[in-house]
């Protein structure tokens, strides 16, 4: 009588034990599944900017690339018109949504009536999100940017996009992505911005990209030698004009790469550097600002920011790689762009 009394205890102590741990499981599930819908809501939820977050997939020698277009609402287009395209590549443990709500490019957009596209890397391709830029030895650099191209090219067919104004920035592995962009397919191009990325030529594969990064592995600065590092498919005086930003603070990639760009960009258009000058807006972050010039046109300018770190300068609060503080970048990629826009 004592031992089934005492299984009959065990047994009902197990079934309570099964029963508080069956519900512990099930809340716990209820849990993680509750936040992977919000985190997919949230994945899947336009960015701010008033107007039409699109979505498309470009087919190239890289593969397929996912891509979001945004159309600032209620434009009202004369017969036959077309709009600047604005090209964003994110940076590493970014996504194109997680880019423009931190650069705020899309309601630049509606003010300034221009396209925005924001090509996304395939978690496949890149583990960290990042652009391919740096394997050219193994010939997935170059891949990746013709898939890239064809992005450009299925925005331009599909929406009312003038070929003729495209201009691409890019942020950390974006800005390196978006000079590879712009010696591949130079003529396709009328400005390239990079925002904290390592200089053209500067890396081959994966065992240079962090010497790079490091700052080391700069270009030679012969005319010749800056061509060959850089890979370019056009003659030099071809290449569009560069704005250089990067933060005299940034862990991430060296300083240096933004003289180094600066540098080698205006090596290889010829153009010659003016005297820096210092310029700060209200309690923005300062800067130093050097112009490149050939016969009096600017083709190269260089930002460097005082105390920036690894972030897009003038960024939205509490978006990752994005600061508030510096002067608006944004704004300043697009008045570049915008200025060689209208020297056609």
């Amino acid at each position: 009588m004592a031992r089934r009394s005492t299984a009959s205890f065990f047994a009902r102590a197990y079934e309570r034990n099964l029963k508080a741990l069956t519900k512990l499981t099930l809340s716990n599930s209820q849990r993680v599944a509750g936040r992977v819908r919000r985190a997919t809501a949230e994945r899947l939820k336009p960015p701010p900017g008033k107007g039409d977050w699109l979505s498309g997939m470009a087919l190239g020698p890289g593969g397929a690339r996912g891509f979001h277009l945004f159309r600032p609402a209620d434009l009202q287009l004369a017969p036959g018109e077309k709009l600047p395209l604005m090209v964003m590549l994110h940076g590493c443990g970014q996504t194109g949504r997680d880019f423009a709500a931190s650069t705020r490019m899309n309601a630049l957009a509606v003010r300034q009536r221009f396209l925005v596209l924001y090509p996304e890397q395939d978690r496949i391709a890149h583990p960290q999100g990042c652009w391919n830029w740096y394997e050219r030895r193994s010939g997935k650099a170059d891949a990746e940017a013709a898939t890239l191209m064809a992005a450009v090219d299925q925005a331009c067919m599909l929406y009312p996009a003038d070929r003729d104004r495209v201009a691409v920035a890019g942020l950390s592995a974006g800005a390196s992505m978006a000079a590879l962009l712009a010696t591949r397919y130079p003529n396709r191009f009328r400005a390239v911005v990079m925002h904290s990325g390592v200089a053209p030529g500067a890396a081959k594969s994966p065992a240079t990209a962090l010497g790079a990064m490091r700052g080391e592995h700069v270009p030679p600065m012969p005319v010749t030698a800056v061509g060959k590092a850089m890979g370019a498919a056009a003659v030099f005086a071809t290449l569009p004009p560069m704005l250089v930003l990067h933060g005299d603070a940034d862990t991430v990639v060296a300083p240096s790469n933004a003289e180094s760009s600066a540098a080698v960009w205006a090596t290889a258009v010829g153009a010659r550097a003016g005297t820096p000058r210092d310029l700060q807006r209200g309690k923005r972050r300062a800067m130093r600002v050097t112009d490149f010039k050939r016969q009096g046109r600017t083709l190269v300018t260089l930002c460097e920011i005082a105390g920036l770190g690894h972030s897009w300068s003038g960024g939205a609060a509490g978006k990752l790689f994005s600061d508030p503080l510096g002067p608006d970048a944004t704004r300043m990629a697009w008045a570049f762009a915008a200025a060689q826009f209208e020297k056609r």
